[in-house]
């Protein structure tokens, strides 16, 4: 097994490229591994498509080193390898994904990570784009494109801060989106919403439960759409919603619809944002379906 280390020197808030060089040299006897840095954004996948290619026969693991963006870019260069899988190094700023595994501590870990456990699990695909966490549009994608412009400035920075700074500002801009949505060919709305989250993982934003129900290798996609409510109303069922008791909460019972299906529709008159595991795309229409078990997961051993 062929094992390499994807790094993404601009992820989280400081280069993690010398702090992850110097803990593999205790594996240089011991394992295949080389290190790749990338250089711009869309260069992991580049990188991985090329050398599946040009190496059908070999067995590889890409390890993402950096945030849900630097996973979603390994996901998109191994989807259709069979010789492929992926695990990851959580050195980014918003580490969602791996909450559903349990939280980053155990991904630090490198040789729990290197004799990992395999998980055959589910996609979302969005056009060319593929999304192994979340998929979401109207009030969190505001809080996504904040997040990117803040995650590294002073004081706002980070996880936890930074998506703090994009829902102050979202609430003040993106409360009521004009976005139709349908699952499986039923409308769930009727022509407005506050947030919608497609879900295969389970957090977004650092720490909150957007899905909690969801299973990453069923098959399907958890769809949780919250309609416009007040500021004022906001700020009372922001706790519920975090911790991810909203679906048993009163109190969201009349502005939630929670969902199940295999394919995802939303289109609206004018150009609406959509974030795919962080990364943000804009137009007035997108599809999201499912592919079920589409790659390889490795979660550190248990």
């Amino acid at each position: 097994m062929k094992h390499i280390f994807i790094i993404n020197p601009i992820a989280g808030k400081k280069d993690a490229t010398a702090e992850i060089t110097n803990r593999l040299k205790e594996f240089d006897s011991k394992i295949d591994y080389e290190i790749y840095v990338t250089k711009c954004q869309g260069d992991a996948t580049t990188y991985i498509k090329q050398w599946c290619t040009t190496n059908p026969d070999t067995d590889v693991r890409f390890y993402a080193c950096g945030g849900d963006g630097t996973i979603n870019e390994v996901v998109s260069g191994i989807v259709g390898f069979k010789n492929a899988e992926m695990s990851c190094y959580p050195s980014g700023s918003g580490n969602d994904f791996v909450k559903y595994y349990g939280g980053k501590d155990g991904f630090f870990n490198l040789q729990s990570i290197i004799n990992g456990t395999p998980h055959q699990i589910d996609l979302m695909k969005v056009r060319d784009r593929y999304s192994l966490n979340v998929c979401n549009f109207g009030f969190d994608a505001m809080v996504a494109k904040t997040m990117i412009k803040v995650k590294r400035k002073p004081i706002i920075g980070g996880p936890k801060s930074s998506y703090t700074y994009g829902i102050i500002k979202a609430l003040f801009t993106s409360r009521r989106n004009h976005i139709k949505v349908t699952v499986d060919g039923e409308p769930i709305n009727k022509e407005y919403l506050m947030l919608c989250t497609l879900s295969n993982g389970r957090f977004v934003g650092g720490s909150f439960k957007c899905g909690p129900k969801s299973l990453n290798d069923d098959g399907l996609i958890d769809v949780s759409l919250i309609s416009p409510i007040s500021i004022i109303k906001f700020a009372t069922m922001i706790k519920a919603y975090s911790n991810g008791t909203y679906l048993e909460d009163p109190k969201f019972k009349k502005i939630t619809t929670y969902k199940r299906g295999k394919v995802v529709e939303m289109s609206s008159d004018s150009k609406f944002a959509i974030s795919i595991d962080g990364e943000i795309m804009e137009d007035t229409y997108f599809k999201v379906e499912i592919m079920d078990k589409a790659i390889r997961f490795i979660s550190p051993a248990v």
